[in-house]
C-alpha cells in the first residue's frame, strides 16, 4: 500500500481494478499541482483511472490519498463518495442542462458549493463567457459548451480537476483557445488537473508531467518533455507517437516584416517559426515540437540556404534499426532528434561526439498557439 504520510501536495494512488477482459493496476505518486497528462492507446485505462479517482468506480481495490485525506482504503473499508471528494470531472461531451441558460447552468454549480470563495465574475472572465451568459445552451457551439462545462466545474471549487478528452470534438482553433484557457486557469486559480487525451500535441502544450499507460499498467511517468523523448524509437511501427523533439522555449521577438517569431535556444542560437499572435508576449514561454523527419543534418554550416533554422550540435546518441537511424543531437541544453536513412548515416560518416549542423524550416516548428491574424 502507498504510505499516507507526507502526502501534502501529492496524490498517492495504489489501486487495482478488474473489468472483464481488462485489468488496471496503478501505483504512483503524482504532484498535486500543475497539469498531469495521461496518454495511451484506446483501452489502456486512461478514463477508468479518472473514474476511480473521482469515486465513480466503487469496485476498485487499494488506496488513494489526496490532500492529506484518504479517499479510498479497501483494507479498512473506507470509501469517500464521489460527491464528497471535492473533485471535478469534465467529459468530452459537456453534459450541460439543455433547458437552462449558461448562467443558470453555472448558478447550479455555485449552489452545490457549501462555502463559495471564488468570484463568479472572475471565473466568467477567465473562461471568456461574458457575452454568452444569457444564451440558451442549445444556441452554443461545441467550443462554447466546453467552456461552460469547464466554468461549471471550476465554480464547484474542486481541489482537483479531471479532464477526460474535453477537446476531442473541437476544431484546431477552438482547441488552441481551450488549451490557452486551461493554462491561464491553472496559473490563476492553482487547481491541479489530470488531463486525458489521445493527442500528444495537446498534452505537450499544457502538461508539466506525463503518464503513459498501456494495457492498464504504467509504461512511463515524468517530465513531459523527457517522457516524450523516451518514447522516440528508431522503428516507429510500434511507437505510441511520431518521433519528435519537444521544447519549451522563450519568445525572443516577433518579426512581423518577415512573418516570423524568434525563440531562444541559448545565448548564441535561436530558431524561427511562423509569426504568432503578438499577444504572446516577448519573454513568455512557448511550448513547441518538431518531428524528427523534418530535421536534416549537414557537416558544414548551411549559410546559403532558404531554410532559416540551423543549429550547431554534437551527436550524443545513435539508435540503428533496419534501414534507418535515429540520432540525438545536443544543442546547448536541448536535445534534438532526427530520423535519417542508413545511407545518409554512412555517406556522412557520422559517429558519437561528431559535431554537426541540424536544419529545419520555420514551418516545421509546431505549436497550438494561434498564428498572427487568427
Amino acid at each position: 500500500m502507498v504510505n499516507a504520510a507526507n502526502n501534502t501536495n501529492s496524490i498517492a494512488i495504489d489501486i487495482k481494478a478488474h473489468f472483464e477482459p481488462f485489468s488496471l493496476s496503478i501505483k504512483q505518486r503524482f504532484p498535486a499541482q500543475g497539469i498531469t497528462g495521461i496518454f495511451g492507446h484506446s483501452g489502456s485505462g486512461k478514463s477508468t483511472l479518472l473514474r476511480i479517482i473521482a469515486g465513480l468506480e466503487p469496485n476498485a481495490q487499494g488506496q488513494i490519498t489526496f490532500d492529506q485525506q484518504c479517499l479510498l482504503d479497501t483494507s479498512t473499508k473506507r470509501f469517500i463518495k464521489a460527491e464528497h471528494r471535492h473533485i471535478g470531472l469534465v467529459f468530452q461531451d459537456s453534459r450541460l442542462f439543455p433547458h437552462l441558460t449558461v448562467k443558470e447552468n453555472l448558478d447550479f454549480a455555485v449552489k452545490r458549493c457549501q462555502r463559495p470563495s471564488l468570484d463568479f465574475d472572475e471565473v466568467i472572465e477567465l473562461t471568456a463567457l461574458n457575452e454568452l451568459k444569457n444564451k440558451s445552451i442549445q444556441q452554443l457551439s461545441g467550443g462554447e459548451k466546453q467552456r461552460v462545462a469547464l466554468a461549471r466545474a471550476i465554480l464547484a471549487e474542486p481541489k482537483l480537476l479531471l479532464l477526460d478528452e474535453p477537446l476531442s470534438a473541437l476544431d484546431k482553433d477552438n482547441k488552441a483557445l481551450m488549451l490557452n484557457l486551461l493554462v491561464t486557469i491553472k496559473d490563476k486559480l492553482n487547481i491541479p488537473m489530470f488531463y486525458v487525451s489521445h493527442s500528444m500535441a495537446e498534452l505537450q502544450q499544457v502538461a508539466e508531467n506525463l503518464l503513459i499507460l498501456a494495457q492498464g499498467k504504467i509504461v512511463d511517468f515524468g517530465n513531459i518533455h523527457q517522457v516524450i523523448h523516451r518514447l522516440n524509437t528508431p522503428n516507429n511501427k510500434n511507437s505510441l507517437i511520431k518521433q519528435q523533439t519537444s521544447l519549451a522555449l522563450t519568445v525572443k521577438a516577433h518579426h512581423s516584416e518577415y512573418g516570423l517569431t524568434r525563440l531562444t535556444i541559448n545565448s548564441d542560437q535561436h530558431i524561427y517559426l511562423p509569426l504568432l499572435d503578438e499577444q504572446i508576449k516577448v519573454g513568455s514561454e512557448l511550448r513547441c515540437f518538431i518531428f524528427a523527419n523534418d530535421i536534416s543534418i549537414s557537416l558544414i554550416e548551411p549559410t546559403n540556404s532558404s531554410i532559416v533554422n540551423h543549429l550547431f550540435g554534437t551527436i550524443c546518441q545513435i539508435k540503428k534499426q533496419d534501414s534507418s537511424v535515429l540520432l540525438t543531437i545536443e544543442c546547448g541544453d536541448h536535445q534534438f532528434f532526427t530520423h535519417i536513412t542508413s545511407l545518409s548515416f554512412k555517406q556522412l560518416q557520422l559517429d558519437l561526439n561528431k559535431q554537426v549542423y541540424i536544419q529545419f524550416k520555420a514551418s516545421a516548428v509546431k505549436t497550438f498557439h494561434l498564428p498572427s491574424g487568427v
